[in-house]
């Protein structure tokens, strides 16, 4: 195997961190996601340099941005479909938005403008 198709060490970690994602939302497991997604966070965080990264990498590179692109696609699937649900069970659970009102005539006033 060339030195180039050897995983860089940071692509290697965000590899380890989506698949811990990809579980959590595979079993339904909320608090396991926002760890996993925190996790995830943090390892973007600690990206190296792209004059660290080889030629090579920009395959290993593309496939880790698939992905995540992919889980966090899910993930925001997945919190639609818990917030409509939410709002089926327990309609006066649902935040209503701050400015609702605000384009109604006279909200002007009570808006502080």
């Amino acid at each position: 195997m060339s030195e180039a198709r050897v995983p860089h060490p940071w692509i290697a970690l965000l590899h380890e961190r989506l698949d811990a994602l990809e579980r959590a939302l595979l079993q339904g497991d909320a608090p396991g996601a926002e760890l996993a997604s925190g996790a995830v966070q943090a390892a973007l965080q600690q990206a190296p340099r792209a004059l660290e990264l080889k030629h090579g990498h920009t395959q290993d590179l593309h496939a880790a941005a698939q992905r995540f692109t992919q889980l966090r696609a899910a993930t925001l699937r997945a919190a639609a479909l818990n917030e409509r649900a939410l709002g089926s069970l327990l309609p006066d659970h649902l935040q209503k938005p701050t400015y609702q009102g605000l384009g109604k005539p006279g909200a002007r006033r009570y808006a502080g403008a």
